[in-house]
């Protein structure tokens, strides 16, 4: 008997020392540790600041309520961050995600900045059983990925973009329309579906041109554009050469009636610059301020008194949407394990600043895209008109002088 309470006391003493060993480092973590690649230098350097500034003010936003609550930790974990500058380079930022993964030893990632960088990147998420949410990456070819761990907050997939897109020009009587874009890889993909979308939808293309990333003088391709006098301009654009278009266009005073740039309007720098000269420029997104969904007041006002500029209605959304996903999946997974995450994200519906987003696939087949339109200094949806928070303006008001 006393060889048999021995052995019995010894078996619990085992289950107890192992129960010890497992979950005593889970209740020594003292935060959730998430890395991410972003480009702090290079070309997409511009377009990146705002999905950076929505990180940190939602990492602001979790840790000053203690943190994202872990039910098997039984605490809230406030968050960490490790990141680094990839430079704009797709290479470097792979070499990063691997850093972050296997040296790093982070718990979850964030995704870098653009389509391509994403693309890069979409593979370590397959390899290391780790989940990304994407956010400013748009492209239809993200559908054939088939990634168990990868997922798409933006609606704004080209087809679905050049959908609204030309349902508004229809919508607006425009007959003609000039196209001109950057060579990459997004615009390329949304001169693809906007061509027959255009042609269907009885849109005569009387002048397509392309340009190189970093382009420094458009002004020939302008001047040819404003001898075709179409009705409207479809720039489809990166953030720098949106600069650089609204300036040499405005100079050349050239005035469709609407005028269309794919990205870079919506950044607040953008807005800054132009002033006025903004007025009727249309752009791509789905998110307004005016937006009646939970948070959205909130977050506008604490972004503009933390960076004392305004949201860019697309990537800053895009950025603040994905932590929102990620940090509901955490709750509602009960557990940092990466596994249980992607379950979580698979299977439940967001709440987020857009409204509600659920997945099928990778998509967000939620969400609908959209069309803003400078109005009286700041941005409305125009299009589509379930989501709009104003009609649009056409013609577009002449330069001012």
């Amino acid at each position: 008997m006393k060889i048999k309470s021995r052995l019995f006391i010894a078996i619990i003493l085992a289950n107890l020392l192992t129960v010890f060993f497992v979950v005593s480092p889970l209740l020594a973590k003292d935060s959730i540790r998430i890395g991410f690649s972003m480009s702090l230098t290079g070309i997409y350097s511009q377009g990146a600041v705002s999905q950076m500034n929505s990180y940190k003010l939602w990492k602001e936003m979790v840790n000053e309520k203690g943190g994202i609550y872990v039910k098997d930790i039984g605490k809230k974990l406030p968050v960490e961050f490790v990141f680094y500058d990839d430079k704009s380079s797709a290479d470097t930022s792979v070499k990063v995600y691997e850093k972050l993964i296997t040296r790093d030893k982070v718990d979850l990632v964030l995704t870098p900045w653009g389509t391509i960088m994403h693309f890069a990147i979409a593979p370590l998420s397959e390899k290391y059983k780790i989940p990304m949410i994407g956010s400013t990456a748009s492209s239809v070819k993200l559908r054939q990925l088939n990634f168990k761990y990868l997922w798409f907050v933006t609606p704004s997939l080209p087809d679905r973009q050049m959908k609204a897109l030309s349902g508004l020009l229809k919508d607006q009587g425009i007959k003609s329309a000039a196209i001109i874009y950057v060579q990459d890889l997004y615009p390329r993909e949304n001169l693809d579906f906007l061509k027959p979308m255009l042609k269907k939808a009885n849109i005569k293309v009387i002048y397509e041109k392309d340009y190189p990333i970093g382009v420094k003088d458009l002004t020939t391709t302008l001047a040819d554009i404003k001898a075709k006098n179409p009705d409207a301009l479809l720039a489809l654009t990166y953030p720098a050469d949106a600069f650089l278009l609204t300036g040499q266009i405005q100079g050349a005073q050239l005035n469709p009636k609407l005028l269309f740039m794919l990205i870079g309007p919506t950044i607040a720098a953008y807005g800054n610059a132009f002033g006025a000269a903004t007025e009727g420029i249309c752009s791509m997104g789905d998110w307004s301020p005016s937006l009646d969904f939970p948070g959205v007041k909130a977050f506008n006002e604490r972004y503009i008194k933390t960076f004392n500029i305004r949201p860019d209605n697309l990537d800053s959304i895009e950025a603040f949407v994905e932590c929102q996903i990620l940090e509901q999946a955490i709750e509602k997974a009960g557990t940092i394990d990466r596994a249980n995450i992607r379950d979580a994200i698979a299977s439940n519906e967001f709440m987020t600043l857009r409204g509600p987003v659920r997945f099928e696939g990778t998509e967000n087949t939620i969400s609908p895209a959209g069309i803003l339109q400078y109005q009286k200094g700041g941005l409305e949806l125009v299009w589509p008109p379930e989501i709009a928070t104003a009609k649009a303006v056409c013609p577009k008001p002449a330069w001012s002088k």
